[in-house]
């Protein structure tokens, strides 16, 4: 890796767009390589020329404040951060800058000045990444492979999306290293190189406040497929029709390995007579038992471990050893989380569920769900299928919070299950009194919210952890 950056970014004037937890990981990166270099540091935020890391480096000039993004063109190279919004900027192939639309001809930039960390990584060890997408789900699958590889004693990195920056972890490779990569749409927009083993669990509405429209978002997912080459492995979910739609093109370049909860399928992962099976095209083997208490309940997360036992079996692990990886996998935080029993309640904390689509599979999941707690920031989901759905349910209490709440309410009938009711709240921590005095004794009450939770808090682990907070006070 080191080389790589060496010999290819020895002449050139770099620019690092976006000084957070990538940016920086890729300024001490390239430090060690150019030690006397000079980089130039673009980000909206001032403060970073302040950052504790770079106050004694005399070979760093800033670009900040608004407007920074049309500062950049003039640079070799664009070393660009996940999630800076640079789409409106690139200069397509066969575009031509004069006939863009709101922004001078100089600020269009071509798509070949940037690189990443994602794209750099997967140039240097693409055939040993395992690489996990999807809009929900890429988390728990990621770390479930991790530990199915760890249980069996290999050699393996869980790195991406999940975690630390890849270029932490560059020191730690050895040629057997098995490298779990968990990759966001942000990770995967504008790569030319893509893992010899991906895994795309889902697409749903999300993010669509960073992208043009929902195709875009799309696209920047199947990126993670898009220049596999013959004999590279792509793991899907059979049962999604528009999992099915995306991925025809790619048949006849890939070895297709899709998961059902429906089907059989050769080759591929499936149910069989209560066993998690995987069929390599002429053979099948029954892998891993479905228990009902599994740690992983919930059909959402049957999909997921299929998923993990398809990477398992292709990597030439030993069933046995994949059963005993998935039985002792405990799950992550915020996502399906027993909280706890309290005043004869049972809380779970599901804050991870920032789309309709997984609050649905919550409800479905834990039994006896008789308050919901939803809402957030409002990023223009459609939430008619949700109301749809919940309208059917069993579920008496709705504590909606923020503007998604708002427009969740909307699509909410107060008949249905007796004494239904909805409460509206200007505050997260409001729910609190309500919950405990309305949810009934041994049923559960689940923070769901189908919503992101930027109009409180930085993030879903800091809702789901002041969720728990405000439980056990």
């Amino acid at each position: 890796m080191l080389n790589l950056i060496r010999e290819r970014f020895a002449d050139k004037s770099i620019v690092l767009l976006g000084f957070g937890r990538e940016g920086q990981s890729s300024y001490l990166v390239l430090r060690k390589v150019f030690p006397e270099k000079q980089l130039v540091i673009a980000d909206l935020s001032d403060s970073v020329r302040k950052n504790p890391l770079i106050l004694d480096d005399a070979n760093i000039e800033f670009i900040t404040g608004h407007g920074y993004l049309g500062q950049i063109a003039g640079f070799d190279v664009i070393f660009r951060s996940p999630g800076i919004p640079v789409w409106q900027l690139i200069l397509k192939e066969g575009e031509v800058a004069g006939n863009q639309s709101g922004q001078s001809s100089d600020c269009f930039i071509p798509g070949s000045k940037f690189t990443s960390q994602t794209e750099l990584f997967l140039e240097c060890y693409s055939k040993q990444v395992t690489g996990i997408t999807g809009t929900k789900g890429k988390s728990t699958t990621s770390s479930l492979i991790h530990h199915i590889f760890k249980t069996a004693g290999k050699d393996v990195l869980l790195v991406g999306n999940i975690g630390s920056p890849v270029f932490h972890f560059i020191e730690m490779i050895n040629p057997d290293t098995r490298i779990v990569f968990e990759m966001s749409s942000h990770q995967l927009e504008f790569i030319k190189i893509s893992p010899h083993i991906s895994v795309l669990l889902n697409l749903f509405q999300e993010h669509l406040d960073a992208y043009q429209s929902y195709e875009d978002y799309q696209l920047a997912k199947l990126n993670i497929t898009k220049y596999q080459q013959p004999g590279d492995f792509l793991i899907y979910h059979w049962d999604d029709p528009l999992l099915q739609k995306q991925l025809s093109p790619f048949a006849e370049t890939r070895r297709f390995y899709p998961f059902s909860i429906q089907a059989g399928l050769q080759p591929g992962g499936f149910i069989r007579d209560g066993f998690a099976c995987f069929g390599d095209g002429t053979k099948t083997t029954p892998v891993w038992k479905i228990h009902q208490d599994r740690f992983l309940r919930g059909d959402h997360n049957l999909k997921n471990i299929l998923a993990a036992v398809n990477v398992a079996m292709i990597c030439g692990i030993e069933p046995e050893s994949i059963g005993d990886g998935i039985a002792t996998f405990k799950g992550l935080e915020h996502r399906l989380e027993y909280v706890g029993e309290f005043s004869n309640i049972h809380f779970y904390n599901d804050s991870i569920a920032t789309i309709p689509e997984a609050c649905m599979e919550a409800v479905k999941t834990v039994p006896n769900v008789d308050t919901l707690i939803a809402g957030g920031f409002d990023r223009g989901i459609d939430y008619t299928g949700l109301g749809d759905f919940l309208n059917k349910t069993n579920i008496r209490n709705f504590i909606l919070v923020g503007p998604a709440g708002q427009e969740i309410r909307k699509h909410l009938s107060e008949a249905g299950h007796p004494g239904r009711q909805i409460f509206v709240i200007s505050r997260f921590d409001d729910f609190k009194p309500i919950a405990f005095r309305e949810t009934l004794a041994g049923h559960a009450c689940v923070l769901s919210p189908a919503a992101a939770s930027y109009d409180e808090f930085k993030n879903f682990e800091e809702r789901g952890k002041r969720f728990r907070e405000l439980i056990r006070m």
